[in-house]
């Protein structure tokens, strides 16, 4: 595919733009002023016919001038690309110019939704290292300008004259349908039927409002208690209803992995990796090799079962990492022992690592795990008994007891590292277990921790910060620590190799 896109001169989106930008217009608007919207929807049948009029008067006034809006939006945003930065002017009133040079530039994201898909457009995202939310999203690109974009970012070039079709290359992950069903079996189905449960909650109150509306809230009240009532006195109504609220979590769990990661497949290409998912919402994400801080791999007993695990890449972040953060982290769901090979080939130049012995932590940790759970649960059964007021309530703790040991004693197994002339390898985990895999160069800041108890004992906590957080390996032997941490400071201070 040939184009003769430079970029050098001011672009705007494509006109299809205009559509796009008026629907997220509209869509904030009604997140603004919702309950207005729902009282006046309850309300409508009470108004006059002038009423009426004046409704419909303001409404259409409402939408023109977010029509307006959308268009004057369209017209001052423009972009170029000059002397290897992405150069971006926009505004009605209030103008903005954005400069971002190329080398800052640590992702490149295609999207496309419903209605985007519908009239043919792709959105692209730019983020950088040092921002806290999407720097730069140009909402409507013809796919051949989009991908033009894209590769001119990506190679640092001024004219793109060949673009690579996807099809032409071979992913390194491919997640087929059946291996998203797999991935649906061993999500938090838990998390799943809460949130089922809440929008369950907040449809009944709404129901509850409008019979209120209406007068007929004792009607309500009164089916629910007859309905609860009948529920109780039946078992086999209750199995029912936990075999339906079985099946309701575990086809949640489908839908949501389904609609994030269909038809996932990640390419290798130059120094980058291209990442695609989505259903609905369509997402291409371009993720250079050396913008990625460390690469955790991470597993559970039911997906050692069916031989998966997810990899996921962390890169630079400013501050600590909220949920929004946590929402962003890339990851790919559902991969398999030599698909996890390649892919950490790909992204570290060696992995001898691997086979140097494991550490785990000095005796001491085990200690300090076992103190602080037998004091939490103390606390625990006090505060219930002081409630509950039955020596019934500690029988319980023939159960908590063995469960809280053999965690605690998994969480101890699963904490260990393995360091090498240029990496380090860092486990942790209780019921699930994350394996973390660092360029030891790319630490920006590395400290010894030692509290008055762990001198007594002679061990200490090593905390490594890098640019996408933190990593900790506690309770080491303090020469251990000083040793590690020497290395650490060496090889950060003689790399020449690129981190960001």
């Amino acid at each position: 595919m040939h184009n003769s896109y430079t970029f050098t001169e001011y672009s705007k989106q494509s006109p299809k733009g205009i559509f796009i930008i008026y629907v997220a217009e509209i869509y904030r608007a009604i997140k603004l002023f919702w309950i207005f919207l729902f009282i006046l929807f309850k309300d409508f049948s009470k108004f006059s016919s002038y009423g009426v009029i004046y409704i419909y008067i303001g409404v259409s006034l409402l939408l023109l001038l977010l029509f307006l809006r959308a268009y004057l939006i369209y017209i001052n945003f423009q972009y170029k690309i000059e002397h290897q930065h992405f150069i971006l002017k926009k505004g009605i009133f209030k103008k903005t110019l954005v400069e971002i040079p190329f080398h800052r530039i640590q992702n490149i994201n295609f999207k496309q939704n419903i209605v985007q898909q519908v009239i043919g457009v792709f959105e692209i995202s730019i983020e950088t290292a040092g921002s806290k939310d999407i720097e730069i999203a140009i909402k409507a690109l013809s796919l051949e300008k989009a991908e033009a974009l894209k590769a001119t970012i990506t190679q640092g070039q001024k004219l793109v004259n060949e673009v690579v079709k996807e099809e032409d290359l071979e992913p390194i992950v491919k997640i087929s349908f059946f291996d998203l069903l797999r991935v649906s079996l061993t999500e938090n189905h838990l998390q799943n039927l809460f949130l089922f449960f809440a929008i369950v909650i907040g449809f009944f109150n709404q129901i509850q409002q409008i019979y209120d509306s209406f007068g007929q809230s004792e009607a309500l009240d009164g089916y629910i208690s007859e309905s609860t009532s009948n529920l109780s006195a039946s078992v086999v109504l209750v199995a029912i209803l936990v075999i339906l609220l079985t099946v309701i979590a575990l086809l949640s769990s489908f839908v949501k992995v389904v609609l994030i990661h269909f038809n996932l497949s990640a390419y290798l290409k130059d120094d980058a990796f291209e990442i695609n998912q989505g259903l609905l919402t369509k997402k291409s994400i371009v993720l250079k090799k050396q913008k990625i801080q460390n690469v955790t791999i991470s597993t559970n007993p039911l997906k050692r079962l069916i031989g998966i695990s997810f990899i996921t890449f962390k890169q630079a972040v400013s501050g600590k990492v909220n949920n929004k953060k946590k929402e962003k982290l890339i990851r790919l769901v559902g991969c398999k022992k030599e698909q996890i090979e390649i892919v950490k080939k790909s992204v570290f130049h060696e992995l001898s690592v691997e086979k140097s012995a494991k550490q785990h932590p000095d005796s001491y940790y085990k200690k300090r795990l076992f103190f602080w759970s037998v004091l939490f649960l103390l606390i625990c059964y006090t505060v219930i008994f002081y409630f509950i007021n039955h020596i019934e309530v500690f029988y319980s703790l023939f159960v908590t007891i063995p469960v809280t040991i053999l965690l605690l004693l998994k969480k101890v197994k699963k904490r260990c590292y393995q360091i090498s002339e240029e990496m380090l390898i860092v486990g942790k985990g209780l019921l699930e277990t994350h394996v973390t895999y660092l360029d030891i160069f790319k630490v920006q800041h590395i400290k010894i921790k030692q509290s008055i108890f762990q001198k007594r004992s002679n061990v200490a906590d090593l905390v490594l910060q890098t640019a996408s957080g933190k990593i900790q390996i506690p309770c080491i032997a303090y020469q251990e620590a000083i040793k590690i941490y020497n290395h650490t400071l060496y090889k950060v201070e003689t790399s020449n190799a690129p981190w960001m």
